[in-house]
């Protein structure tokens, strides 16, 4: 408990990365996977092609994977930017095929006859989708998304490995100082996540209650 207490600085600081590197990245899946979403009901093939390829390749590369490829090889190819904006870039592309597909499912589940009547009034594709079909499917599929951003909490801790000092990589470096502590330094990781999947949770079941109520 003592090394705990002594190194309560790191963890709050380790907690706040761990926050950062969700909050950042899961909006910016949240934009990309819904652009992909919309991608994929396009009429034009090669659209359509673009983003089936795009969400069968990130959604089937192991996120180590995806990480490694933004933090070394990117800049070897001449991007320079620091081990935190590769993280996030990182987590972005891998966690927007899973809400792409998440929206996706909600859009199956929109009924037809919405996008039919938005074409007799005269909209477009994109007006359909943006003003009609799409607005109705997200809000089907919030507890979805919001368990796509549970895994995305749980899945910073990969960022360790690549020097982003997260909740993992606190952890190590506290644990390092304090090996006979271990057990109670991996116990307080393990609070941190719960303050932020737990009230995750919560709200998803909430809005899942909500939502078949209004159905």
């Amino acid at each position: 408990m003592d090394a705990i207490i002594e190194n309560l600085p790191r963890f709050i600081d380790g907690f706040l990365m761990t926050l950062r590197l969700l909050v950042v990245s899961g909006l910016g899946a949240l934009v990309i996977g819904t652009l992909v979403a919309a991608l994929r009901i396009s009429p034009i093939p090669a659209l359509r092609g673009f983003a089936t390829v795009y969400t069968e390749v990130l959604r089937n590369t192991p996120l180590t994977l995806v990480l490694f490829f933004c933090a070394f090889v990117l800049p070897y190819l001449g991007v320079r930017l620091d081990f935190v904006t590769f993280a996030l870039i990182g987590l972005t592309l891998y966690t927007s095929p899973f809400v792409a597909e998440a929206i996706r499912s909600g859009v199956n589940g929109v009924p037809v006859g919405q996008a039919e009547a938005a074409r007799a009034l005269g909209f477009g594709f994109a007006q359909t989708v943006g003003i009609v079909v799409l607005p109705q499917a997200i809000r089907m599929v919030i507890p979805p998304l919001i368990n796509v951003l549970i895994a995305l909490t749980k899945n910073t801790s990969v960022a360790a490995g690549f020097s982003v000092l997260e909740l993992v990589a606190v952890s190590r470096q506290v644990i390092q100082l304090n090996g006979n502590a271990t057990v109670a330094i991996l116990i307080a990781v393990a609070v941190f996540y719960l303050l932020i999947t737990v009230p995750l949770g919560q709200l998803a079941l909430r809005l899942e209650k909500r939502v078949a109520v209004h159905r």
